[in-house]
């Protein structure tokens, strides 16, 4: 019975950072379904996100839902922004152009927000809204900092299926994805749905930010680096473009990280995220729900 509470222990663990992950991935692959671009700026918006929930927990009083709702809105101009200055003028740049703009984007943000006169590039302890309680159920164990993350994260993604499957939006979303061309020859303002595409995908990034910083309450400003790696593996597993294929992979990369930790050794968690992506691209190149892409 033991084992059997520590491995479901280990499991709840493993959704919560998996949940993280997923939020991350999400951005990932709404940005390529629509532009068909690999945005690695993405997991540093994450990383703002972290660094604006620190700011607002700690310096102001501001209840929980209101640091939530401020996070996304700097998140989401800070998307906006990166769009319109960075990658709106290469629309129709090869698109290695756009490529090492997503990699100099990442460097300012990590590197402008290490200035003294910002923040620092140690380790900075995130303040927690709420002290830490513990829900027994039989052999199973939940935190309330673990169930902020399930429903935040379940929240988002009813919030996200309305958005895309049942709004004007959405569906404008779903059109430029297919077909950029025709969607603008149908009166489609596509600049328009792909900047509210980033802007979408910043707000999910920065609520996973502010998420991660109350589960494991130390950030630093370089933080975004390889939870961004692997949130770009979790949406390559899934299929990049599928939005369920995205929290599928967001799950498996967060659940097998953590029982490698538990069972193996943490120094071959990230190994064996690779390992997993290996295999899938082998056995399955276009993840678990990705289709093949004809017109590129």
């Amino acid at each position: 019975m033991d084992l059997l509470a520590y491995i479901f222990e280990q499991f709840i663990n493993g959704v919560q950072l998996g949940s993280v992950y997923a939020l991350i991935a999400l951005g990932y692959t709404m940005v390529y379904g629509v532009l068909r671009l690999i945005n690695f700026a993405h997991g540093d918006v994450f990383m703002v996100g972290a660094f604006t929930g620190y700011f607002l927990l700690s310096k102001t009083r501001l209840p929980l839902p209101l640091v939530f709702f401020f996070t996304t809105l700097v998140t989401s101009l800070l998307g906006y922004s990166i769009e319109r200055i960075a990658y709106r003028p290469l629309r129709e740049a090869p698109r290695i152009s756009l490529l090492i703009t997503a990699v100099g984007v990442s460097l300012f943000l990590e590197y402008f927000l290490s200035l003294k006169s910002m923040f620092t590039p140690n380790y900075i302890p995130f303040p927690r809204p709420f002290e830490i309680r513990t829900l027994n159920v039989s052999f199973l164990s939940i935190t309330n900092v673990q169930a902020t993350i399930f429903l935040a994260t379940l929240f988002c993604l009813i919030i996200l299926y309305f958005l895309v499957y049942r709004t004007k939006y959405g569906k404008a979303m779903r059109a430029v994805a297919y077909d950029k061309e025709t969607a603008s020859l149908m009166g489609i303002n596509v600049d328009k749905i792909i900047s509210f595409t980033f802007v979408v995908g910043a707000a999910l990034a920065g609520i996973g930010g502010l998420l991660y910083g109350i589960a494991y309450p130390q950030i630093n400003v370089f933080m975004g680096i390889m939870p961004g790696i692997k949130s770009f593996i979790a949406a390559v597993l899934g299929g990049v473009g599928a939005i369920h294929g995205a929290v599928l992979g967001g799950l498996l990369i967060g659940i097998s990280e953590v029982f490698v930790s538990a069972f193996l050794s943490s120094t071959l968690r990230d190994g064996i995220i690779f390992l997993i992506l290996l295999l899938v691209l082998l056995l399955r190149p276009n993840g678990f729900f990705g289709k093949m892409i004809e017109k590129v």
